[in-house]
């Protein structure tokens, strides 16, 4: 299957890369080039812009980094509607508010393009090995036949949440129970380490037990070895909660832990961090204790 895919960035690349591992034919725009570069070393080929890739694909995927980005292009100047044809299947892999999901799937059915938004979890080291959990909103029919030789070549789970915009909105209670929990592993670490007690023994201890989890076991040896090389970046995870604020005042759903967890990434991002991975939560920690959790 030919497939137009438009953001090669962190998380766009290996997922390019694992399409065409599967079979299909790529088709590829990026506004940097370097990352078109990669993807068509690869065994992409580049287009010169949405425009051109809808008007040979009829399948598209977009990973964009937010709500702005993703209506440029699919709505803006050489977008993906001034070549789509109707019957093309779009399927926005980007995070961005539910409502800017639900806002250009109405545009894109008035031309006759069938939108599903499936937003994905687990940063760039589950993007590489194609396991992502997938979740996606829409028709269910579309899902239905994107999923298995689409969505499961890039993940190892695809899960339909409900209507348009369900998928961004599964998302954000993803990325809130990711912030709380990386917060958790800092806090709890940098008690450990005030204490006298190693963090790694910690670590080796808990894990196994009630408070281990996938967060913990990804992020916590990266804030023991101060490496936060981003997986996905404290600046992207400031945009989510962000858009999970706003859908909360929206909908009047109280977000108490998300609103702190906020205001401590912006503090750190204010530092600098904000291109470090979310782990670098652990910074905040530093900051205001005086005390690393690595060496």
């Amino acid at each position: 299957m030919k497939i137009g895919f438009i953001g090669l960035g962190i998380m766009g690349k290996p997922m390019v890369r694992n399409l065409l591992k599967a079979g299909h034919e790529l088709v590829v725009f990026d506004v940097i080039k370097e990352n078109v570069d990669i993807s068509v070393k690869d065994g992409a080929r580049a287009a010169a812009s949405a425009k051109a890739i809808a008007q040979e694909c009829t399948t598209i995927i977009t990973m964009l980094p937010n709500s702005p980005h993703v209506k440029t292009v699919v709505l803006g100047e050489n977008g993906i509607l001034e070549g789509a044809k109707p019957g093309t299947i779009l399927i926005d892999m980007s995070s961005i508010a539910p409502l800017a999901s639900q806002e250009v799937e109405k545009a894109c059915s008035a031309k006759g393009v069938k939108m599903i938004d499936a937003p994905v979890s687990g940063g760039e080291p589950k993007a590489i090995d194609g396991t992502m959990s997938i979740m996606v909103g829409g028709d269910k029919k579309i899902f239905e036949q994107v999923k298995d030789d689409i969505l499961l070549k890039m993940g190892g789970s695809a899960v339909h949440c409900g209507a348009i915009g369900a998928g961004n909105t599964t998302k954000l209670a993803n990325q809130v129970v990711v912030a709380v929990n990386i917060a958790a592993v800092a806090e709890a670490f940098t008690l450990a380490k005030r204490a006298g007690v190693d963090p790694q023994l910690v670590f080796d201890a808990i894990k196994g037990g009630l408070a281990g989890s996938t967060v913990m076991n990804a992020k916590g040896p990266m804030m023991i070895a101060s490496n936060f090389k981003p997986g996905f970046k404290i600046d992207l995870h400031i945009k989510d909660l962000g858009n999970a604020l706003d859908t909360g005042h929206g909908v009047g759903a109280p977000l108490p832990l998300t609103a702190l967890l906020m205001e401590m990434m912006q503090t750190i991002r204010a530092d600098g961090a904000g291109q470090d991975d979310h782990s670098a939560l652990a910074k905040y920690y530093a900051k205001v204790s005086g005390t690393k959790i690595g060496d």
